[in-house]
């Protein structure tokens, strides 16, 4: 076996008019035609630092079967910028065994130390009032389920879409429930927190992310995250004792009930106000979140318009990420022939699928 290798340029190293001789990995593929019939290969390629769309104009039939989703490609081209955002004319590209590649290269990570949060959420544990609740939360987040935890993403590309994201996403919605339980008297705050602290804990066992792309465990599509964090509840429950059916019940109604309608994916509606704090809470968070990562990628230092976002149906006004006194680059209109950007003009998705997207 060849000793991996790492890279040395990512995508976020890249500048108008350089050339690239880099290893990718090949997150989404698609074979398509230009206005003249002539097919071509839109590819979508990452590394840990982002993704960057490419495009092969020649021989694109013969270097599909090249360049698989999920697999490492060696591309050779050149970055050129396209509406205000780069985008690889690949020249040439070829297969690369995952063996000889450093997987680290290629997972997106946490801004935040992974033992930083790791102490954050043992200590959110330990301020619980409630014994049966500070027990159970105990007997869940321990051994591999704690150590997944803190490894695995919050969602597969929107929001917190990277290693520690889940984490991460979960102490984002603990800090925003202190506020909200504090303001509102009505709300038990243990209750609360103990449904952030728990209603994504199934994607543990949800997605896979040993290795990028990230994507769905055989349970994960056929019971989803919701039915399988219910289930890790009842269990611990069994387990400590300490707490009444009534309290495990409102425990799980919690879980089962944050995608906050019918057509997301929940079962039951939230029906307590803690159940309906924690949707709009779990909302929020992974929207802000979001705008925070389009924002990232935005050039330029001024308020702008970002593409159209299909998951929210709109365009979103954001202050640029560069330097001050920074400029986007020109695009060049004509380096690709595909649709203009806008609303999409085919059928919509059922509104389910759009939102899911988000949780």
């Amino acid at each position: 076996m060849t000793a991996p290798t790492g890279k040395t340029l990512f995508i976020t190293d890249l500048a108008p008019g350089q050339q690239v001789r880099e290893i990718f990995l090949v997150a989404r593929k698609s074979l398509a035609e230009t206005k003249a019939g002539k097919p071509y290969l839109a590819l979508t390629l990452m590394d840990r630092t982002g993704e960057i769309e490419a495009r092969i104009w020649d021989n694109a039939r013969e270097l599909d079967a090249s360049a698989p989703e999920g697999g490492f490609v060696l591309v050779q081209g050149v970055a050129k910028p396209f509406r205000d955002q780069l985008q690889l004319a690949v020249q040439s590209l070829r297969a690369v065994a995952a063996d000889t590649v450093s997987l680290a290269d290629f997972m997106p990570a946490s801004p935040r130390p992974l033992a930083e949060m790791a102490a954050e959420l043992a200590a959110l544990i330990d301020s619980f009032t409630d014994p049966g609740l500070r027990a159970l939360l105990a007997e869940i987040f321990q051994g591999e389920t704690l150590a997944r935890f803190q490894r695995a993403p919050a969602a597969k590309k929107l929001h917190h879409a990277y290693v520690g994201g889940l984490i991460e996403h979960t102490l984002s919605m603990a800090g925003m429930a202190e506020r909200t339980a504090a303001h509102y008297p009505l709300i038990d705050r243990d209750m609360l927190l103990a449904g952030v602290l728990l209603h994504d804990v199934a994607k543990t066992e949800e997605y896979a992310y040993d290795r990028p792309p990230i994507g769905y465990t055989d349970r994960g599509r056929l019971v989803g995250h919701l039915v399988l964090g219910a289930e890790m509840v009842r269990r611990a429950a069994e387990r400590t004792g300490g707490m009444s059916m009534e309290r495990v019940d409102q425990l799980t109604h919690l879980i089962l009930s944050h995608h906050g309608q019918l057509a997301y994916g929940s079962p039951v509606l939230p029906m307590t106000p803690e159940a309906m704090l924690l949707h709009h809470l779990d909302d929020m968070d992974a929207k802000m979140q979001c705008m925070v990562e389009l924002r990232r990628r935005m050039p330029g230092s001024g308020w702008q318009w970002s593409d159209y976002q299909r998951h929210l149906e709109r365009f979103l006004y954001l202050p640029g990420n560069g330097e001050v006194g920074e400029e986007p680059e020109p695009g060049d209109e004509d380096a690709d022939p595909g649709p203009e950007p806008g609303p999409p003009r085919t059928a919509k998705k059922p509104a389910d699928q759009r939102q899911r997207t988000l949780f």
